[in-house]
């Protein structure tokens, strides 16, 4: 639970809207809507118009491109106090990716013209998002340099290293073979090939709940390869 007003604390723990006085919380609170999702259930698709800027109260998402032939990549996850559809809701534009729930989720949308009208009357509040725009950036390019010119070996070595907290890579309910598969741009038998690799040569161990590193130097190595 996040309190008896939980937008408040929700809106403070995003970067870019943490230092908002309560004038300006106010005005953003007035604009919201909460929305509750089913595991599974699509929060919007590709080209659809933009409802506003998507704030996660609780569960996890995934945001992902489809491609005509039915196989996903997916772009990246989202968990609690972070937000989803920053591109359309500034510039008005079609969503440019899909999202759905991985888990029941609770998500709170703030209205586009709202969010403008902030940028409008704060520049450091637009700087801000600027930023946070930015590290999204960096973010993709490191995505298309992973599916571009990295073996799935090393993509998957790369994750382990990012997503790991003291050497543990600790799975959700959600996280399958298939979704891991989907982050790293492949399909699920050569993801389990890179798995075994990685296990056979000493650098990680497997069990249902979590990836542990085994060999943090080694798994550096094999992330920094190319193809």
């Amino acid at each position: 639970m996040i309190g008896p007003d939980p937008i408040r604390p929700l809106l403070a723990s995003v970067s870019y809207l943490a230092d908002l006085d309560e004038a300006a919380q106010s005005a953003l609170v007035a604009s919201t809507k909460r929305r509750e999702y089913a595991a599974g259930e699509i929060v919007f698709l590709q080209g659809e118009p933009c409802a506003g800027l998507y704030l996660v109260a609780a569960g996890w998402l995934r945001v992902f491109k489809l491609a005509p032939s039915g196989r996903e990549q997916v772009i990246r996850f989202v968990g609690p106090r972070e937000t989803l559809g920053e591109v359309a809701a500034l510039t008005g534009t079609p969503q440019p990716a899909s999202a759905s729930a991985l888990e029941p989720a609770t998500l709170w949308i703030v209205r586009r013209e709202a969010l403008l009208a902030l940028l409008q009357e704060r520049p450091a509040t637009a700087q801000a998002v600027i930023a946070a725009l930015a590290r999204r950036v960096e973010h993709l390019l490191e995505l298309v340099e992973d599916l571009s010119l990295r073996s799935v070996e090393a993509r998957l070595a790369r994750y382990l290293l990012q997503a790991a907290d003291k050497d543990v890579v600790r799975r959700h309910r959600w996280t399958t073979q298939a979704e891991l598969a989907a982050r790293l741009g492949t399909v699920l038998e050569v993801l389990n090939r890179a798995l075994r690799s990685l296990v056979e040569a000493g650098l990680i161990a497997l069990d249902r709940q979590r990836i542990v590193i085994l060999d943090r130097e080694g798994l550096q190595r094999r992330a920094e390869s190319r193809e």
